[in-house]
């Protein structure tokens, strides 16, 4: 329960409280390290590991915060991705950042939701930019999965918060998620993302990617992020078309077919009347 003065906290209050707690994992990240050490015992690569936190935002989290503690600064590159933290911690580091966290609760809905749209943004961006040559996947798969740290981090320790912002949308007094955040909560849930990024020293390239403006590559992250949690509230959300058209915009390269072929969760009936309203939108048809 929230106390009365966390009642009244603000975005710079919550980031202070959400980021002097412990990073949990999730449940299934530690299974899935047993069972590749079941079956390839100590010749695990940096590849596989990495395979388990693009998967886990809390574990990524920790591998990169981590990191970024041990890396000199002699370096001269951030740690951006899961793949360079799990190289530079090393497997033994790994496993011990892993075994030591404690597990997220699997019974809070809430949080398992958000963490499942993470992972799906996190998934439709590696696939949508694989169109884009000049963008590496994994940077936009490593800020597309924690663009929703913020909401992921009340979820796990103050789960009242992100349930009065659900509760303001599903009364109809907020007519999109932003709004019912402000009206509810008093802030935006990415704006704690980016404090907290903030306090944690991220690197400024997945801060400004998380952001989500001023680039090509920082807007497909936005976008990833936004079509994902449209997808969540189910196939017939009215904002799929206007998403798809936005892709086309961003990756011209891609036809809209393809760009819908990667919607997970929709049936071909859907894919296609996607595509045409999305082609109404951009007002031609698409040269697929």
């Amino acid at each position: 329960m929230l106390t009365d003065y966390q009642q009244h906290w603000g975005v710079d209050q919550w980031a202070a409280y959400l980021t002097a707690q412990e990073l949990p994992s999730m449940q299934r990240s530690k299974m899935l390290l047993v069972a590749l050490e079941e079956s390839k015992g100590d010749a695990l690569s940096a590849k596989e590991l990495a395979g388990i936190a693009v998967s886990d935002p809390f574990l990524c989290l920790r591998l990169l915060r981590e990191a970024e503690k041990r890396r000199s600064r002699r370096l001269g590159r951030d740690t951006t991705t899961s793949l360079a933290a799990v190289m530079q911690l090393g497997v033994t580091a790994f496993r011990e950042l892993l075994d030591s966290s404690p597990e997220t609760d699997m019974d809070n809905l809430g949080l398992a939701a958000c963490e499942s749209r993470a992972v799906l943004a996190s998934q439709l961006g590696v696939l949508w930019v694989s169109a884009r040559a000049d963008i590496a996947p994994d940077e936009i798969a490593t800020a597309t999965l924690l663009a929703e740290a913020g909401e992921l981090l009340l979820w796990a320790f103050a789960p009242e918060v992100p349930q009065a912002a659900l509760d303001a949308r599903a009364s109809g007094r907020a007519a999109r998620s932003v709004q019912a955040q402000e009206m509810a909560c008093g802030f935006r849930f990415r704006d704690l993302t980016l404090k907290c990024a903030s306090i944690w020293e991220l690197p400024l390239l997945l801060t400004h990617l998380i952001q989500g403006v001023d680039n090509v590559r920082a807007n497909i992250c936005r976008l990833c992020v936004d079509t994902a949690r449209h997808l969540a509230l189910g196939p017939d959300n009215p904002a799929l078309p206007d998403d798809l058209a936005e892709a086309k915009r961003l990756i011209p390269q891609a036809s809209i077919s393809w760009l819908a072929s990667h919607l997970i969760g929709l049936n071909d009936e859907r894919r296609d009347e996607l595509v045409r309203q999305a082609e109404a939108i951009l007002g031609k048809p698409d040269a697929a």
